[in-house]
């Protein structure tokens, strides 16, 4: 698997005076790439990246400018979107906090044409980069199919709400069919304990990671990290009922983190302990 990277942007991060206090370098996430810094002013050309460019200002308002339009002012949770595959002119007229999101072009279908934009606002979008800020922050591996969810969930905002043009789409809900879901079940049994890549789910449905996402939803009533999570939850609950297990070997196997994590979990869950319901 290929890590994005900020090799796969279009240059801003690698500009000499920027400095990210995080990022998602090193983390293994495929298909999105996290920086979150602060900028000073400059004024640059920037070459076409493979990679959808999204950034949020954390801080305003400030002036930005893009290409030869006059500068335009920029508040707190203002949005700048340049699309995959188009050079980039920018001004930035003063110091900024911002978060960066960079999305593969395999993230988002083929049909989709993404607009170049300054200063939209876009709640969930902005949700969805802090979401994904926040677990690069506190990164653990049990939530690689959280990123891809997240990941997905951005592509398809981008996909309905900024989208340049794209072909006409079917919007019938469907669900996965019995044996697909069977499928997936299967591969999340045998991979309990390790991070499941949205993508590998996909695959044993036969989908694109987009088509899953949107039909396991619908069969299963949640997503398919909250799906997971509760598999977890459930084989841990079993092992401490039936196994004489240490507590944190249990949270192990079940694909937690440590113990803390699984305890974590399971009182948000159950409103219990794993220790409770081995006593009970």
């Amino acid at each position: 698997m290929a890590e994005l990277g900020v090799a796969d942007t279009n240059g801003i991060l690698a500009l000499p005076w920027i400095t990210p206090e995080r990022t998602s370098a090193g983390l293994g996430w495929e298909h999105v790439y996290v920086s979150k810094q602060h900028e000073i002013p400059f004024q640059s050309s920037f070459r076409a990246a493979p990679t959808h460019q999204l950034i949020l200002h954390l801080a305003g308002p400030v002036a930005v400018r893009r290409g030869s339009a006059a500068p335009r002012r920029v508040q707190a949770g203002g949005l700048f979107l340049q699309p995959a595959h188009g050079e980039l002119n920018v001004e930035l007229c003063g110091e900024l906090d911002t978060l960066h999101v960079y999305l593969s072009d395999k993230a988002l279908d083929d049909d989709v044409r993404l607009a170049e934009e300054l200063g939209s606002n876009d709640p969930l979008l902005e949700q969805l980069a802090l979401a994904l800020d926040s677990t690069a922050r506190d990164w653990q591996p049990s939530a690689r199919t959280y990123v891809d969810q997240l990941t997905n969930l951005m592509a398809t905002q981008l996909a309905r709400h900024h989208s340049a043009g794209r072909k006409a789409a079917d919007s019938r809900q469907t669900g996965l069919s019995e044996q697909q879901f069977a499928r997936v079940r299967e591969l999340l049994c045998d991979r309990i304990a390790e991070p499941i890549p949205l993508a590998d789910m996909a695959r044993v449905a036969g989908l694109s990671v987009s088509q899953f996402a949107r039909q396991f939803k619908v069969t299963a009533g949640a997503a398919p990290h909250r799906f997971l999570l509760r598999m977890r939850v459930k084989h841990a609950e079993r092992l401490l009922r039936t196994s004489t297990l240490p507590i944190a070997e249990v949270a192990v196997r079940c694909g937690f983190s440590h113990q803390e994590h699984l305890t974590r979990v399971m009182r948000a869950q159950l409103g219990t302990t794993p220790g409770a319901v081995r006593n009970s």
